[in-house]
């Protein structure tokens, strides 16, 4: 089987970030060139890597068992660049991904934890959307995934090997509301009485649903504003622009005006937030960091 380092790099790329298009803008590369490489591979392999579909690609099964020795090979190659060139040890380098909502308090937290007790540990983190963070864990580019999912909790994907999941914290989702606004008094509301707010919601994409308007809502949710970070949506909210919805470990992260509230005549909404990584061994690093993780995790929870 002859393949090209090129090669399995576009391969590992694509897998990665689910579209020729995206790999291409990764690599510095023309979605042709993506195109081309693969069309490459899998002549020399004589097997199809990817399936096509209108919204990007997705690994066969023998592009998956590919993509397990490419990875291998890549971090190997990798390593040995490292050591001729006399750089740093990366067995204390640890990649975490995670979920906007964990980001700005359990991540926040733990990292500050580890760097004061393990300071030669170097943590390069990525949020992302659970698709993504699931491709990039995959595709080996992350050791850990922060992720979210709603009962009943199931395999983060179906791929194989299964992904090893641990759950680290429950939580619920909340509204939040201008302190000044109409709800400045009240600590729950109906689905009537929000049906006709104005929303903020976080931004759409391929990778992404419409997040902060209210699971189940009656008729269709007024969207005057769209921002993809936590930050925003909240001080859009203290501005009197709008309501939104987020998680409630991030109480203590809420800026001044604004106030969380609950929904009382419609289901609750429980989220779970896991620590998912491939199976096998772990290295001292990632396990400080895992444990740094469920430290906060339980902190939160408490």
């Amino acid at each position: 089987m002859d393949v090209t380092l090129v090669g399995l790099r576009v391969l590992r790329e694509v897998a990665e970030r689910g579209t020729f298009t995206a790999a291409a803008q990764a690599l510095g590369y023309t979605q042709s060139a993506v195109s081309r490489q693969v069309a490459g591979l899998e002549q020399a392999t004589g097997v199809l890597l990817f399936d096509r579909h209108p919204g990007g690609v997705r690994l066969t099964n023998p592009g998956r068992a590919l993509l397990a020795h490419a990875v291998t090979a890549l971090d190997a190659l990798e390593a040995a660049d490292r050591e001729l060139s006399g750089a740093a040890d990366a067995s204390g380098r640890v990649r975490l991904g995670f979920i906007p909502a964990a980001g700005a308090v359990l991540v926040a937290r733990a990292l500050a934890t580890l760097s004061r007790q393990s300071p030669r540990i170097q943590v390069t983190t990525r949020e992302g959307a659970t698709p993504s963070l699931l491709r990039a864990l995959r595709a080996g580019a992350l050791d850990v995934a922060l992720l979210s999912s709603r009962p009943p909790h199931r395999s983060p994907d179906a791929d194989d090997p299964p992904l090893h999941a641990e759950p680290l914290l429950e939580d619920h989702l909340v509204l939040a509301v201008p302190a000044e606004g109409r709800f400045a008094d009240r600590t729950g509301v109906t689905a009537q009485e929000i049906a006709g707010e104005t929303w903020i919601a976080g931004t759409t994409g391929t990778d992404a649903p419409l997040l902060g308007i209210w699971p189940g809502l009656p008729g269709r949710p007024r969207v005057h504003h769209a921002a993809r970070d936590w930050l925003t949506k909240l001080h859009l909210v203290a501005a009197g622009v709008g309501i939104t919805t987020v998680p409630s470990m991030l109480l203590s992260a809420i800026p001044p005006g604004v106030r969380l509230i609950t929904v009382d005549d419609l289901p609750e909404e429980r989220r779970r937030v896991s620590l998912v990584r491939l199976p096998g061994s772990t290295t001292p690093s990632t396990d400080a960091l895992i444990h740094a993780l469920r430290r906060h995790a339980a902190d939160l929870a408490e």
